[in-house]
């Protein structure tokens, strides 16, 4: 993150997160012994105080907007796994080419393998947790269906006034796009951890040219007709000449 000393004049100032919705004010910032803004204190709406680190934050001049911890720590796996495993691969061919000794890959590998299968632990309980966030965001809409139903009925029959009913019903309305926009980006997030963990090992330059030419390969051999589709080969008459002798 940029320095930028007009961090300071967000003291005091609320916090939103990335849908809007407000969580609580700006306390204070903690900075490193160099100056450099490290962490944010937050209070929160509760009256509970919690520190983020600044990773885990967006700021646009005075405005600080809290970001997904989860979208934070996806993106972060989605470059970690696959930068693991082109090393691992580097490393390999390396040793095919002998310019390291195999008991050094042999050693090299396994500390590769042994990240890349823990970044892929943690990669999969994120995952988990990004589900229930999802199922979360689904039981929450749902509520907020029954709460829109709710109103709706007692405003029909004349119990809630006009006034009163607009401004309930634009609440639930913000709040029903809120949670679907989370919800969706959610998704999004399970969805490219889920394709890195199933598809890790990206593929090479001369891995996508042997693929092409076998395409290529593929549609030649395609445009061969088949062999009941072919023209039936000519007939062809010797005619042995016959000498003045009769021979």
């Amino acid at each position: 993150m940029a320095q930028n000393p007009n961090l300071f004049l967000s003291v005091g100032k609320e916090i939103k997160d990335e849908y809007g919705r407000e969580v609580g004010k700006i306390a204070s910032f903690a900075l490193t012994p160099s100056g450099k803004f490290d962490s944010v204190f937050i209070e929160q709406t509760d009256g509970k105080f919690v520190k983020l680190f600044t990773e885990h934050l967006s700021f646009d001049g005075t405005n600080v907007t809290i970001t997904s911890t989860a979208k934070s720590r996806a993106n972060g796996f989605c470059d970690q796994i696959p930068l693991l495993w082109r090393k691992d691969q580097a490393l390999k061919e390396l040793s095919e080419k002998k310019k390291i000794s195999k008991e050094l890959y042999e050693e090299l590998h396994r500390s590769f393998e042994g990240a890349l299968n823990q970044l892929k632990r943690e990669a999969q309980t994120l995952i988990e947790e990004i589900e229930r966030e999802i199922d979360r965001c689904t039981n929450e809409v749902k509520e907020l269906n029954y709460a829109l139903v709710h109103l709706e009925l007692e405003h029909e029959i004349g119990k809630i006034e006009d006034l009163a009913y607009q401004t309930a019903f634009a609440i639930i309305q913000e709040n029903i796009k809120r949670v679907n926009v989370e919800k969706n980006d959610f998704e999004q997030t399970s969805n490219k951890l889920s394709n890195i963990l199933l598809g890790d090992a990206p593929k090479t330059e001369e891995l996508l040219k042997t693929e092409a030419k076998i395409e290529e390969s593929s549609k030649e051999f395609a445009s061969i007709p088949n062999a009941s589709e072919l023209p039936e080969p000519p007939v062809v008459v010797y005619v042995k000449e016959i000498g003045k002798a009769g021979v």
